[in-house]
């Protein structure tokens, strides 16, 4: 399964959980906060000042 920009990060997580490794790398912390079920990669990459196209990458190699 491929992980988009406008999948929740709760949901990237229950579907990849590997995932959190990497997205703690780029420094998102609070991957296991309650806004994280309601927060897209995308909205994240964007709080984080994360370049969303290298994540992306990242999350789906």
């Amino acid at each position: 399964m491929a992980i988009t920009k406008d999948m929740y990060i709760g949901q990237i997580l229950r579907d990849k959980p590997e995932s959190a490794e990497i997205l703690f790398q780029y420094g998102m912390g609070c991957i296991g906060c309650p806004s994280a079920q309601m927060e897209t990669l995308e909205q994240a990459a964007a709080v984080h000042g994360i370049e969303l196209d290298e994540l992306l990458k990242k999350l789906n190699a």
